[in-house]
């Protein structure tokens, strides 16, 4: 019997093999699938979709492409996306400033997230995090506070541009603090942090492992976390809540979106490969390294929390007085 363990053994693998295959069907076999991202090459999320792209391309066995749309505050990919058939062959990686905050920044929204996408699935939620020029004389939300009401107008913040992510958090902080800050937008997160390392700017609520990565080579330092908890990999790091200015517990969505009209049987396909994808060790180790909490939700589950993320950054942009034309 002992002389069939090896034959038994890779027998065994082989199924397991198979069967892993086989949870991840090709839903557009023979066809190029292109995942769209809003942003510049070499972002977080951007880095995200490509290591996901990467591994779907072998367990799919056809190509799996990454096409970068940036621009227009993500509205050049989101009009890509609508433009292109349901039929999964077209689909997006893009972040809560898509779905949860630019509609609330038009008087005229550019598009509706609710009836112009296809929800995939939730990969994880984002932390963004509060980082300081590592001259700069405070170490804390509270001593950036003090010293930015002693010095009105003189702390610069960085962001990605106009209705950002951090151009929204940074004039909410101001709001609430009562101090004024000036804003200096850049084309991306890479130009923002470059800027604060530079010393053309003071703060940036930057993507969490950027941030982490900067601090770690001295280059920056950390004042806070924005989202409802402490990141693992920093555990001294306090959140917003702790350095005693709640109302920034919200975390951002990692997300897939197709366009309306997938088939909901389609997109239970798409999901089940893609969230196989988001689980694969080359995706995981970006997501363990930049503080992310992996979801790996359902389309259903997708779009109820996309909802409650959408009222969420409503109530914040109006507080933050944040408008785009």
């Amino acid at each position: 019997m002992r002389r069939f363990a090896p034959l038994l053994c890779a027998s065994l693998a082989l199924l397991c093999a198979s069967a892993s295959m086989a949870a991840e069907p090709s839903w557009a076999p023979g066809k190029v699938i292109r995942i769209i991202s809003p942003f510049p090459p070499g972002g977080t999320s951007d880095t995200i979709a490509r290591a996901m792209a990467n591994y779907l391309s072998g367990a799919l066995g056809q190509s799996v492409v990454v096409e970068n749309k940036p621009g227009g505050s993500t509205v050049i990919a989101v009009n890509e996306l609508r433009r292109s058939p349901p039929d999964g062959t077209t689909l997006m990686y893009t972040t809560t400033g898509t779905t949860s905050q630019l509609p609330h920044l038009y008087a005229k929204p550019p598009f509706d997230p609710f009836k112009d996408f296809t929800p995939l699935g939730l990969v994880a939620y984002n932390k963004v995090v509060l980082l300081a020029n590592a001259n700069a004389p405070y170490d804390s939300v509270a001593g950036l506070v003090e010293y930015a009401k002693k010095n009105p107008g003189k702390v610069n913040y960085a962001s990605f541009g106009a209705g950002s992510l951090p151009h929204i958090v940074s004039e909410a902080l101001s709001k609430q603090a009562g101090i004024s800050m000036t804003h200096i937008p850049y084309k991306g997160g890479a130009d923002a942090a470059r800027a604060v390392m530079a010393g053309e700017a003071d703060i940036l609520f930057d993507a969490s492992v950027s941030a982490i990565a900067n601090a770690a080579g001295g280059r920056v330092k950390l004042l806070a976390v924005v989202g409802p908890s402490r990141i693992a990999s920093v555990p001294n790091l306090p959140t917003m809540a702790e350095a005693g200015f709640p109302g920034f517990s919200e975390p951002g969505l990692e997300q897939l979106l197709a366009p309306a009209g997938l088939p909901p049987e389609l997109a239970d396909k798409m999901n089940a490969a893609l969230m196989q994808a988001a689980k694969a060790p080359e995706v995981r180790s970006i997501l363990d390294r930049g503080g992310f909490d992996p979801v790996y939700s359902s389309p259903q589950e997708h779009q109820r929390i996309m909802k409650k993320s959408y009222d969420y950054w409503g109530g914040v942009i109006a507080r933050s007085g944040v408008r785009l034309e």
